[in-house]
């Protein structure tokens, strides 16, 4: 398989094989009207496989979905074809409207204006709780 080269846009590499399609719809690239390519199970020397995801428009991305779905993922800005900017990914400590509460009686349900706010609460786990009502993330 032959995926061309970038000459402004960005690069999300080192995806965990599988991932790749999960990180693609939270971040709403299926809406844009610029080429996206989602790689899947492309090899890896690090990881045996990974998914990437190459965006051919220089557009920004919630960094905190990326690391949410994949801390282990980098982020590569492209300019004029070469790599200007790597970014390493981490675990964010708060998420806002990335995932929603399960808790049926939340306020954050039952009002629908209010922000999905959860922050981190197990690193090791990668528990998030909710900012309400202190429910666990429905990830």
């Amino acid at each position: 398989m032959n995926i061309d080269a970038i000459r402004n846009g960005v690069v999300i590499d080192h995806i965990t094989a599988g991932e790749g399609l999960r990180l693609f719809t939270l971040l709403g690239l299926d809406g844009l009207d610029v080429p996206v390519a989602l790689i899947k199970n492309a090899q890896s020397g690090k990881k045996g496989k990974k998914d990437i995801i190459k965006i051919d428009a220089d557009i920004q991305i919630d960094l905190d979905v990326v690391g949410f779905v994949d801390p282990c993922a980098t982020v590569n800005i492209i300019k004029d074809g070469a790599v200007a900017e790597k970014k390493k990914m981490k675990l964010p400590q708060t998420l806002k409207n990335v995932v929603r509460c399960k808790n049926p009686r939340c306020i954050s349900t039952t009002e629908q204006e209010l922000p999905q706010i959860f922050r981190l609460s197990d690193e090791k786990a990668k528990i998030y709780r909710c900012y309400y009502c202190d429910g666990k993330a429905n990830v």
